[in-house]
């Protein structure tokens, strides 16, 4: 009786071993349900991408008013919410730190932590092909929506390409950015991963200035890569633009649409944002929150939904 016991436990054992081993098949879908993963990984990128937004455009905010990195005082921009920058100078080496602490302007965010900006004495920022290193160091970022936390550490460069002032972009026409940076992202269940970035960013105007991200990254036959490394379960991604993000500063710098497409996972998940909660492209909300809609091919090859706020 034990033996018939036993054996039927060690069947049972490799059932569910062979249950949750999760392949994808030849047609794209899977054979387990792994919404779990998919749809973690699905949002912690977006918060990861949504934060370095605000940074990167809050690094523009502080160099456009600031005489030794700009040449000249002036901030049309906006301002940095909850945040103070102070510039100092030291070794050849010209900095500004930029400390968190509160809620950043749109009001779904609370962000701690510091930010460096640095560039050799003598090169101003508007020069073409003026590079900027930035450091993050213990940036915690929590969505208010729901008390989740990350923490960023790493580091990146911005070169402006084409050279040129946001402040001027109206009659510029346009600047393009090329950002390369690795961040130590630690989770809210207290996993640390190392994940790249590889992106650029187009300046342009239309009631005010309009950012629209690329990916610059290629892997085998994927391009437009913006983002890659391994997620909180310790399993490999890529993530491509395959439509242009679009950040508006009339929506308060908000992303108000685009796509992305996370591969090399279980099942290949599209991303779609600049919805409202029904997953339905909307206008623009000055603060709140908008929405993403990601599908992917679950379990037989049925088509499986989630929409969430970021």
């Amino acid at each position: 009786m034990q033996s018939k016991i036993r054996l039927i436990t060690v069947v049972s054992l490799i059932m569910a071993v062979s249950f949750v081993s999760c392949k994808k098949t030849d047609t794209g879908t899977v054979t387990t349900d792994s919404t779990t993963e998919l749809t973690t990984q699905t949002d912690d990128q977006s918060n990861v991408s949504t934060t370095n937004d605000v940074v990167e455009n809050d690094v523009n905010f502080v160099l456009e008013s600031n005489p030794s990195f700009n040449g000249r005082i002036e901030n049309a921009l906006g301002i940095v919410c909850n945040a103070t920058a102070v510039a100092d100078s030291a070794n050849g080496t010209k900095r500004i730190t930029i400390t968190y602490n509160g809620t950043n302007c749109a009001g779904n965010r609370s962000l701690t932590g510091v930010v460096v900006v640095s560039m050799p004495q003598g090169t101003h920022w508007k020069e073409a092909g003026a590079i900027l290193s930035i450091s993050t160091q213990n940036l915690k970022i929590t969505r208010l929506a729901n008390g989740k936390s990350i923490v960023i550490n790493g580091t990146k460069t911005i070169t402006n390409v084409t050279g040129g002032r946001l402040i001027d972009l109206a009659s510029r026409g346009t600047i393009t950015h090329v950002i390369v940076g690795t961040d130590s992202i630690t989770f809210d269940n207290g996993k640390q991963r190392i994940w790249q970035a590889a992106k650029k960013r187009v300046f342009t105007y239309s009631s005010g200035i309009v950012i629209t991200t690329t990916g610059t990254h290629t892997e085998g036959a994927v391009s437009g890569i913006a983002e890659w490394g391994t997620n909180r379960f310790g399993n490999a991604f890529i993530t491509a633009i395959s439509q242009p993000l679009v950040i508006r500063q009339d929506c308060n710098f908000r992303l108000v649409s685009g796509e992305v497409i996370h591969a090399k996972l279980i099942a290949d998940v599209t991303v779609t944002f600049g919805l409202d909660a029904a997953g339905v492209a909307t206008s623009c909300p000055l603060t709140g929150y908008y929405y993403f809609k990601a599908t992917w091919k679950g379990v037989n090859g049925v088509t499986k939904t989630m929409i969430l706020p970021y």
